[in-house]
């Protein structure tokens, strides 16, 4: 049995509960959850560690084989975004041990967190067209319950119009699941690889692949279906945002990936265009959004937004080269971001809010925090050394390569764009002078009341809390940085991660048991 593929589904799972159990005690959720995210972390290392050595890892439920059991399937890109997942999840884990209020935790903040990493893991690590749709259900769940957690009104707003979009894809998913299974009888993704390869109509099996586009796409908050995401994300505490910008739709993109790469390839002359189409437009209208914004956290937003183009262009070329600057791309731009809103979070715990006229003098007062901002930024952008610079760089060449002028003009217009507003953030917040000329103090909101118990009210800024906000926004940047320093293996695999999608023998072989 390989029971490493379940570890990272399982690990979570015993964190929650050993949260949930122990709700009562802050330090026992924060050394739980901490602990739990170390131990996925690890997990993690050791699941790419040993499908780089051994290949692809199956693990068959129930003992029955597939396509009738359940699948859990370990290759090369899902091991990659299981490891995303465990430094993400370690980075907000330790970041919320300072900036979750109590309120929150004794709500399940911690059982929640640590829910929503397994339902990530479980969509990354399932073969299974159904069982994903279940993760997609357990991973809603949990994050509009984080969204809320808090009530205030604005919040609800967001939650309202998050929870209602992603239950129409999720509708839409269950539909063209049970399309798919009525024409195959099979959702498992091997078989389906299988069968849908051997049919001779394709245009029928254009009606479910443009079901899951839709479902995905709204995952992925793809044009035109993004308009819920600025104004859900900026409305929970900066741990949560991070979480979700770091996570969520990188859940969308890795659906898009998969099985436009391996399932929905029986007619990629209408699908690349398409879906190069739907990049350009993509990244053009979330960076615009994003530089009409004077709000840091909706104007970082709007970059989630932006970014999703990047990894739908690799898609759209759909060549070796293309597919593994997607996979790169997308595994940058979640940390970077993921960085991003944690320094946001910080802004907001020192400010009181991170409206950019009222905020100024951040550069003399905290150098070590705008140093953090500088790279990150500077590493979204996609300036050299940077990952983004070589996420980008390699999706430019695979466009050039494949002739597709227009999206690699589109892409570096977008690009400059995004340093435009990344430099915009920095002189408003760091550059200028706090208005009125003179430094502010930290600032917290009014304590909570009977109509609202749940508002944030921030612990006091000891040392101690100040290292667990940074140690964070340490690892993170760090990890653009070594992304950048270290391009060239990481390429490499993720290459191969890229072969295995456009190759996928191996895959049916590894879940069947049979050569196609």
């Amino acid at each position: 049995m390989n029971v490493l593929v379940v570890l990272p589904i399982l690990i979570p799972l015993v964190s929650a509960v050993a949260t949930l159990l122990l709700r009562s005690s802050v330090r026992a959720q924060n050394v739980i959850g901490m602990t739990g995210s170390a131990l996925l972390l690890a997990a993690s290392i050791w699941l790419l560690t040993a499908v780089h050595d051994g290949g692809i890892l199956v693990q068959q439920l129930g003992g029955w084989k597939a396509p009738f059991g359940i699948s859990f399937v370990a290759d090369t890109f899902s091991a990659l975004m299981v490891l995303l997942t465990g430094v993400t999840g370690l980075a907000i884990a330790i970041y919320s041990a300072a900036a979750v209020d109590e309120p929150r935790r004794r709500f399940g903040y911690f059982p929640l967190l640590h829910i929503l990493l397994m339902g990530v893991n479980g969509a990354f690590l399932t073969g299974d067209m159904f069982n994903l749709y279940v993760w997609f259900e357990v991973m809603l769940i949990a994050s509009f319950v984080l969204l809320v957690l808090g009530g205030e009104r604005v919040q609800f707003a967001g939650a309202v119009k998050y929870v209602t979009v992603n239950l129409l894809a999720s509708m839409l998913f269950l539909i063209g699941a049970g399309v798919l299974y009525g024409k195959t009888g099979t959702l498992n993704f091997a078989d389906l690889a299988f069968k849908l390869s051997q049919t001779a109509n394709p245009e029928l099996v254009n009606t479910s692949a443009m079901l899951f586009l839709v479902a995905f796409g709204i995952k992925a908050a793809i044009f035109p279906f993004f308009f819920w995401l600025p104004d859900s994300y900026p409305v929970p505490p900066a741990a949560i945002t991070a979480l979700f910008a770091g996570l969520l739709t990188k859940v969308g993109v890795y659906a898009l990936l998969r099985t436009f790469s391996i399932i929905f390839v029986h007619d990629t002359g209408f699908t690349q265009p398409l879906f190069l189409v739907l990049a350009g437009v993509t990244m053009v209208v979330g960076v615009l959004g994003a530089v009409a914004q004077s709000e840091m956290k909706r104007l970082l937003s709007f970059h989630i937004v932006s970014q999703i183009g990047y990894a739908l262009m690799g898609l759209g070329i759909f060549t070796q080269l293309a597919l593994s600057g997607a996979i790169y791309f997308t595994l940058h731009v979640a940390i970077a971001k993921a960085a991003l809103f944690l320094v946001v979070g910080y802004v907001a715990r020192k400010r009181g809010h991170t409206a950019l006229k009222q905020l100024g003098g951040l550069l003399r007062e905290s150098p070590v925090l705008a140093v953090l901002f500088l790279l990150a930024a500077l590493s979204l952008a996609g300036l050299p050394p940077f990952s983004g610079f070589f996420a980008k760089f390699t999706l430019v060449r695979a466009g050039l390569e494949s002739a597709d002028y227009v999206i690699v003009a589109v892409a570096l217009a977008v690009s400059m764009l995004t340093l435009f507003s990344m430099t915009k953030i920095w002189g408003e917040a760091f550059w200028k002078e706090t208005p009125g000329g003179v430094p502010s103090a930290d600032i917290l909101p009014p304590a909570p009341t009977v109509e609202n118990p749940l508002v944030t009210v921030y612990p006091t800024l000891t040392k101690a809390s100040m290292a667990l906000y940074f140690i964070p926004m340490f690892l993170l940047v760090a990890v653009t940085v070594i992304m950048g320093l270290a391009a060239e293996p990481i390429l490499q695999m993720t290459g191969q991660a890229a072969d295995q999608l456009l190759n996928p023998t191996l895959y049916i072989e590894s879940v069947l048991g049979v050569q196609p």
